[in-house]
């Protein structure tokens, strides 16, 4: 979370740094008009500017991966910038709009304005281009306000947010030409338009990529559906997929986008198998929680045939402690049960490692697999049951880990608990950085 909380402000403090050496937030001319000229600029600036990295990390560029911490660091980041971006846009929508109501109401003068400078060469060709600008603009940001409050409503079907989130890259594109004819001219000389410029392109390049469907597609692969086990009582399915020869591998902890049709289109899951070359299959278990997820146990078929983009992720248990903790609750264990598969097969990797799974139900069968994953990858197994155990506290696991302070926390569960462990553990001593939380949420 530290990577991508100094993005965000790293972001906004360098845009307005190189602002400030080209403009003025308070100019020396007095009057509201005077400064809604500047404060026009500026929240248009910052908007975009964060609108176009948001764009960026909507294409999934893999090379951001290890910088940003994963694909769901990135996500959060770009959901944050969104939020950014939407309030930014409305306060330079309110600048642009609010004293022209002033106006209309009578509540203030308009100054008298004197004719235009003349422009020549590109800076004349942009200022033809002013009325039509202003106009498209103000239409595509009506649009992304909508397109993002409905991206923020949970309860937004995931199957519609999907399509409609795709929809904001046409807002975007129509956003970008808004910004390069009404940015004032003289920023392009400067760093700020230099900057501009190249996040404008990278943002309009990867919405271009967005509306073509060519996002992660030299990470594609197909994928028959070999075997299907359900847990009832758990409502979880697990699925056992055989790659074709395009699925060049994952470390376990790493999720892959799913697609059975184009109509319903990608989902996320954590991969919850090690990877072996040679049989070519990885497992995913899925539960039902959404809608669609659902109606997966009866549904979905043997030999069946869907996509899977991937892998993405770096919830890879590396560092250099040797004591680990990891801590699967609920649906959260997936990422362990392959990281146990891969310790089984290799012999283990010197590290010395306590698995806490608390779940609010116990199926046995379930649990007995998990017993045998842990014996055979040699590490200390906790399960909790919540209603017969209690449930997992940061208390609870210091007490049962002496020598926690030495471990590296890898957490994959509810984003509530998480956020709990993570403060106790700090608070007593555990190192930030020694916490590691899989975000899995995409939107």
């Amino acid at each position: 979370m530290r990577k991508i909380t100094w993005t965000f402000w790293l972001l906004i403090g360098g845009l307005t740094a190189l602002w400030l050496l080209a403009d003025t937030l308070w100019p020396a001319q007095a009057g509201l008009f005077a400064l809604r000229t500047v404060w026009v600029q500026y929240s248009g600036v910052l908007a975009m500017g964060m609108m176009s990295v948001a764009m960026l990390l909507a294409a999934r560029p893999a090379a951001l991966e290890p910088l940003l911490g994963g694909l769901d660091k990135m996500y959060r980041l770009h959901k944050w910038l969104g939020i950014g971006a939407l309030m930014l846009s409305v306060t330079h929508w309110l600048w642009a709009k609010g004293p022209k109501w002033a106006v209309g109401w009578g509540w203030l003068e308009r100054p008298q304005r004197g004719p235009r400078p003349q422009t020549t060469g590109l800076e004349a060709v942009l200022g033809g281009w002013r009325g039509t600008a202003e106009g498209l603009g103000e239409w595509a940001f009506y649009a992304a306000v909508v397109l993002i409050v409905l991206a923020l409503i949970k309860r937004f079907p995931y199957r519609l947010f999907a399509k409609t989130h795709t929809l904001l890259a046409v807002a975007y594109l129509v956003l970008a030409f808004h910004t390069v004819v009404l940015i004032r001219f003289d920023y392009w000389t400067q760093p700020i338009g230099w900057v501009m410029a190249l996040l404008v392109a990278a943002g309009t390049v990867s919405a271009l990529r967005v509306l073509t469907r060519q996002v992660g597609a030299g990470r594609r692969a197909q994928g028959t559906i070999e075997a299907l086990h359900p847990y009832p009582a758990l409502q979880v399915l697990q699925s056992t997929l055989r790659m074709d020869e395009r699925w060049h591998g994952h470390q376990p902890g790493q999720f892959a986008f799913v697609t059975r049709t184009r109509a319903e289109g990608a989902h996320p899951y954590t991969i919850a198998s090690a990877w072996d070359a040679g049989e070519r299959r990885i497992v995913f278990v899925t539960k039902a929680l959404g809608d669609y997820t659902r109606t997966l146990a009866d549904t979905l078929r043997v030999g069946e045939r869907v996509t899977v983009e991937g892998p993405y992720g770096c919830f890879t248990f590396g560092g250099a402690q040797r004591r680990q903790i990891w801590v699967g609750a609920g649906i959260g264990i997936t990422p362990f049960i392959a990281r146990m598969n891969e310790l089984a097969r290799e012999g283990g990797d010197g590290r010395e490692i306590d698995l806490f799974h608390s779940t609010a139900v116990a199926d046995e069968a379930a649990l007995a697999r998990m017993r045998a994953d842990a014996e055979a990858a040699g590490i200390r197994l906790h399960i909790l049951v919540d209603a017969r155990d209690g449930r997992l506290s940061g208390e609870r696991l210091r007490a049962a880990v002496p020598r926690w302070r030495e471990s590296s926390v890898w957490f994959c569960g509810p984003a509530s608990f998480g956020q709990a462990l993570r403060k106790d553990l700090t608070a007593h001593g555990l190192p930030a950085d020694a916490f590691h939380q899989e975000l899995f949420e995409m939107r």
